[in-house]
């Protein structure tokens, strides 16, 4: 949906438009508050895309109206907005046939086609991928490549062909893009936590018929994790509660809690079956992002600041994440740095990051601190490099209302 600057006014200053869609976040001081407000928001509408999380809340609508109402609930409750912390990563492949390209990953990711070529997660959950016309020959191996991780089923009926690799997971689309299709499978061998899946991370997807029922589910999930000092994410769609961990947080040397997370996910199970939710297998999944890298610490370093991650606690591990658990990881692994034609050439695939305008100029400040190249830009796109030539693309949405700055 387009906003004019007209309707931003109205709307006030706590919504910007990311990647096409109007989108806040408010702060909350624990998932239990935030389950009091998300509580709100349901009754607004069940088509509205809540995120809950230990630290806050985004909010994602498809009407000015109903931005309207849910900052109002936001006021009622205390609650206050941060729009500086808005951002959508996604995933653009550069393909001389976008067809084939697009009919593959359709597959491995159980995406839905969108009007512009590209795909989309229905659950608005994970990165959208963007499909454009290549102008050049690229025909090295990438230095990028996702990870995708469904249950067994899923990626059977997926039906991608042979696949290769040390773990024989890895396939390749036609323009040899690489994706890591990995089965998951259930958290514990008992039955007690039998409706959660581990897809990296461990995910229980409940359907919830009435809007009641879906937010008596999140609150008693909030108030469980709460008790536990967990940090659960809990996502609402229409009819639906999606139950996460976030990756590799339900193992002990992950999150350094004193804390048995099947005991958590027992606890949820329970609950959610009392009230009648039913779990729904087939929906788990997991996307992450791979980049191979000859100096694996600048490179990180780059990104870290570039997307404002911060890194994985384990020093084994070379993942960074999103603090709030919202856009996809990026994990990396060095690359011989003898493959100086492979390192040389652009890669088929680069990210995509979306910003509102007005935090436009100080991103871009922060991405050529970190060692970043302007390689090319216009009014609402900058096309960026980092110290090994990875392409970045800062993405604003032109006339979006919010206040401009000097961006």
């Amino acid at each position: 949906m387009s906003y004019t600057v007209r309707n931003m006014a109205e709307i006030g200053t706590d919504w910007r438009v990311v990647d096409g869609v109007l989108t806040a976040w408010f702060d909350t001081p624990s998932l239990v508050e935030g389950a009091a407000l998300a509580g709100r928001i349901g009754e607004l509408s069940a088509d509205i895309a809540v995120d809950l999380r230990a630290t806050g809340l985004r909010v994602r609508v498809d009407s000015g109206e109903y931005a309207e109402a849910v900052s109002a609930a936001a006021r009622d409750l205390g609650l206050v907005a941060d729009p500086a912390v808005l951002q959508a990563l996604n995933v653009v492949f550069d393909s001389p046939n976008p067809s084939a390209v697009r009919q593959f990953w359709q597959r491995a990711l159980d995406y839905v086609p969108t009007d512009d070529g590209g795909l989309v997660d229905r659950l608005r959950r994970d990165p959208a991928v963007r499909i454009g016309q290549a102008t050049e020959p690229r025909p090295l191996r990438n230095r990028v490549h996702l990870d995708v991780v469904r249950p067994s089923a899923a990626v059977e009926q997926a039906n991608l062909g042979e696949a290769s690799g040390p773990f024989g997971v890895r396939h390749a689309d036609p323009d040899s893009n690489e994706v890591d299709l990995v089965p998951g499978g259930a958290l514990g061998e008992g039955t007690e936590t039998a409706d959660w899946q581990a897809v990296f991370s461990a995910m229980a997807c409940y359907r919830t018929p009435s809007p009641a029922q879906q937010r008596e589910l999140t609150a008693a999930a909030a108030a469980l994790a709460e008790d536990a000092g967990f940090p659960l994410l809990i996502d609402l769609r229409s009819g639906l509660v999606i139950i996460d961990s976030g990756k590799d947080q339900w193992e002990g040397d992950a999150h350094g809690l004193e804390l048995d997370f099947a005991d958590l996910a027992e606890k949820v199970q329970s609950v959610a079956r009392k009230l009648g939710a039913a779990a729904d297998p087939g929906l788990p999944r997991f996307v992450q992002l791979f980049l191979d890298a000859a100096d694996v610490e600048a490179v990180r370093a780059f990104w870290v600041a570039a997307l404002g991650y911060a890194p994985d606690r384990r020093a084994e591990a070379s993942d960074i994440y999103d603090p709030r658990r919202l856009n996809p990881v990026l994990v990396f692994q060095e690359l011989d740095a003898s493959e100086a034609e492979r390192r040389r050439q652009r890669n088929r695939i680069h990210f995509e990051l979306a910003v509102p305008s007005d935090l436009a100029q100080s991103r871009l400040a922060a991405i050529v601190a970190a060692g970043g190249r302007i390689l090319d830009q216009s009014a609402d796109r900058r096309l960026l490099a980092d110290p090994e030539g990875n392409e970045l693309v800062l993405v604003t949405e032109p006339g979006d209302g919010s206040t401009p700055g000097d961006a």
